[in-house]
This record gives C-alpha cells, structure tokens and sequence, in this order.
C-alpha cells in the first residue's frame, strides 16, 4: 500500500468507522457465539501470498463483528463507561502515524513534554493542589499509564521501596527480606481486583478492610486505625493503604477526609483509586468528593472511562510535597549505553505510545464546560433511571445513586435477580452485569455510551420490567401486595 492507496482507503475506513457508530444501536448490544467460534472462520496460518484490501474488509463484518460486544452501543449499561469520541480517533490516528517510542526527552521531546502539560491541565481542571502539578515548583506532577490497574502497582512498588528505605536509614544492618516479609498493605473489601493482584505481584500481603450497608460501603477512619495498630502489635509493617473514590460494585467513596491524616501520621502511603469517578472532579458539584486529596501520596483516574479519551489513558499524579518525588527513588531509573537517554521512568513498560496527543484534541475541542456537560447529561440520565426504579414498588435501590451508576434489584431472593439478569442478557438487546452488596445479588446499571438518550433509558427499563414480568408474575403480584 503506497500513499496514494492509503488516501483512498483511510477515507473509506473513516467512512466504514462512522457508519458503524452512527447505527451501532441497531446491532445486538451482546454477540451470539459461543468461546472458539473465531478459530474456524479463518485459515490455521497467515497467508503465503499477500490478501486483497477489500477481502480484509469483507472479513470484518463476517469474522469480527459477530464477536464484538459493542461498548459504545446506547444499549450498553454493563461495568463502567470506556471512552469514545472522533477528536480522540483522529488524535489516535496521528499518534499511530509518528509512532514514536517516548520513553525519554531525547527520544521525542514533544511525546515528553505534552503529556507533562497535559497532565497539568488536568490538574488544573481538577482543583488539585500545587504540590501535584508539574509546571509550579518542586517534582510532583503525572504521567499517564496504560490503566488504573498499572498505577496502583507502581505506587505499591513505589511504597514499598520508600518504608524499606526508611526502615534501612534507622537500622542499616537490618536485612531487607526481614523488612518485606513483615509488610502490610490494606484496602476496601469492595476495591477493584486490580489491588489485591498488586500485592500478589509486589510479594506484600494485602488485607482488606470491611465495609458496611450503614456507612455506605466506605472504608472508615477508625476501622484502618484498628487495624494499624493490631497489625503493629503483631510485629507487621503498615506500609500502604489505597482508597477508592467510586467502587467498582456500587461506586461508594472512602472517607479520604478521615483516612489521610491516619496514613499521613502512620507514615503510610496513601493513593486513591478514582478510575471511574475522577473525571466527574472536572464539575464543581462533584469535587467535593475529592476532598482529602492533598493527604494522597499518588493519585490516579481514567479519562479513557469518561472523559471523552479513547483506551488507553490512564493519568496518574503524584505528589512533590517530599523532596524528592516519592516515585522517583522506585528504582525504574534507567542509565541505557546511549547518550542523552537516562530518563526518570514512573511506569513498568519502557516504551510510551504518544498518549498525550489524545488529551490535547479532546480538551481542546470539546473545552472544559463540554466535557462538564457531557458529565452532567450522564449523571441526569442515571437519575432519570433510579426515579423510574423507585416508582415501582416491585424494585429496590441497592446503593447511593451519586455519579452515573444505578444498583438495584427486585424484592426478593437472588435466584430472582439472577434468572431477571440472565433473560436481560440473553435478549441481547440490552447489556447489564451483577455485583454482590452485603451478600445480595445486585444489577448494575451503568450509563456508559456517548450517544445514549433519555429514550434508550426508558426503553432498557421496559424492556427490564416487561421481562420481570413474564419470568416472575406471581413473584410480582405478592411484590405490590406486600408494598
């Protein structure tokens, strides 16, 4: 393919990508197919002699699109929100084009240096304090990683290295394994998996800290001091603690206020996990949620949920409140046999797509009162589903319905819900998944889509309350009875 071809055909993939978003709805939202169904579709080995361009594109309706689940589907409501919009595309198209491999100034100083200033104008949207902004004074500021999953690993392995080197400036001649074994890490019983995986890689026992109906399914001040001061009596290290602001079941909110300063007086590295829930901090009525940040040693979201940034861009700061950095001494500082290339690496991978160019199309074309707006319009849409949920006396509400998530469930047991959530999913028209909240069986539903209207979300509810009826009409009439 020379330049010529790649004109034409980058202008007929613009136009398949277009057609495909403006008319995803009318696909089921969930594939029909069975796990292996790709295998036999297409040839055991890649092709002696080159294919045709149009045999490609043919393959992709009758090889990949029957697989797909389609995510920016306004019939979409399962997990949480994955990012889409054009600017980001084209952004993504540019980045692939220079392909650069950022991983130091020298080897592309503009990859550099607009990820640093784009993780300042985040900053700057978000309230944060100075101390986590690059472009003031000192060395905090952000870098962007490939998702939340990664950040929260880094700042674990970043913790871990600061309290042995602690522990070594007062005990020199204290042997390290005897440090690390004695390590101690906590977050919520309602933390993403991702957590408690980190400690598995990072060789640290993590415990989780209970969580309760009555206090919203937030870790609480004195429950994480409890727990310090039983862990020290028992000899352990408390090292690490990561609060989460937006649970993945339920998207409650650790109670930062409470918890910085025990961390901070504990000397324990505190980071927040905001992977769902940071963008809505761009709205001044959200921000209040943050509140105790400026306790926070790291502190991570993804724009690629929702704020209009495709996968992958998963922004993380880190506070310079220490001199120096506390990411900096993690030992991913690498002195390679080339010249001008040492560089401060605060993630695993060495190599760095030009993720930055994204952030810079989407905050410069939409603005920050378009990206508040779009927000907004979800977290209005979420409410207009809860209002619908509670008008019905065969429904429940399992959770605060704070951002853009729903959690609610019949009245009733959980075979109910679980055989409601099957038919939901079988249907394919709609896409929900579950959680389990104080031993229940919850529907989650998410507003997730860019294009999703009040009129889709009146049609999921009664699409959820037709089916409710057919599978479970005595169920349901014992429901109003007892209501």
């Amino acid at each position: 393919m020379d330049a010529a071809e790649f004109r034409r055909r980058g202008k007929e993939m613009v136009d398949l990508i277009a057609d495909y978003l403006e008319n995803i709805e009318q696909r089921p939202v969930y594939p029909d197919v069975e796990p292996g169904y790709l295998r036999s579709l297409i040839p055991e080995e890649a092709p002696e002699e080159p294919d045709t361009y149009e045999d490609v594109v043919k393959d992709i309706e009758r090889v990949i699109m029957p697989g797909v689940t389609h995510w920016h589907s306004p019939y979409f409501y399962a997990y949480f929100p994955t990012a889409n919009s054009f600017p980001a595309m084209l952004a993504d198209m540019l980045s692939g084009a220079i392909g650069c491999i950022g991983f130091s100034w020298a080897a592309s100083p503009a990859c550099t240096e607009l990820e640093t200033v784009m993780m300042d104008w985040l900053g700057k949207m978000l309230k944060l304090p100075e101390d986590f902004i690059a472009g003031t004074h000192g060395q905090g500021g952000g870098v962007i990683q490939g998702t939340a999953s990664e950040a929260t690993l880094v700042a674990l392995l970043a913790a871990r290295s600061r309290a042995v080197r602690m522990i070594l400036a007062s005990d020199p001649q204290r042997p390290e394994t005897g440090i690390t074994s004695k390590l101690v890490a906590y977050s919520s019983d309602q933390a993403h998996c991702s957590v408690e995986r980190a400690g598995m890689i990072a060789g640290v026992r993590m415990k989780k800290i209970p969580t309760e109906q009555s206090d919203k399914y937030a870790v609480q001040g004195e429950t994480l001091r409890r727990m310090i001061q039983e862990d020290k009596a028992a000899g352990l290290i408390p090292f690490y603690f990561c609060a989460t602001l937006g649970t993945t079941p339920s998207c409650a909110f650790d109670h930062i206020t409470e918890l910085g300063p025990i961390c901070n007086a504990e000397k324990i590295w505190m980071h927040i996990d905001a992977a769902y829930a940071g963008s809505s901090f761009i709205c001044p009525e959200f921000r209040p949620l943050l509140n105790g940040i400026e306790f926070a040693d790291s502190f991570n979201f993804n724009p690629h949920k929702w704020l209009l940034v495709n996968f992958d861009c998963s922004t993380m700061c880190s506070v310079c409140s220490t001199n120096p950095n506390p990411l900096i001494p993690l030992c991913l500082t690498l002195s390679p046999p080339l010249p001008q290339t040492t560089s401060q690496h605060w993630q695993i991978p060495l190599g760095r797509r030009f993720r930055s160019l994204k952030m810079w199309f989407v905050f410069r074309m939409y603005g920050l009162k378009g990206l508040q707006d779009y927000i907004r319009k979800h977290v209005e849409l979420a409410k207009e589903f809860e209002s619908l949920v509670r008008a019905d006396q065969r429904f429940e509400i399992s959770a605060d319905v704070v951002l853009g998530l729903v959690c609610f469930r019949l009245k009733g047991s959980n075979e109910v819900n679980e055989t409601l959530l099957k038919r939901i999913n079988n249907g394919r028209k709609i896409h929900l998944v579950p959680c389990q909240l104080s031993g229940q069986f919850v529907l989650r539903f998410a507003v997730c889509a860019r294009t999703t209207e009040s009129r889709h979300i009146r049609e999921a509810w009664r699409l959820i309350t037709q089916l409710a009826e057919e599978e479970f009409p005595c169920c349901l009439i014992s429901c109003e009875v007892k209501g």
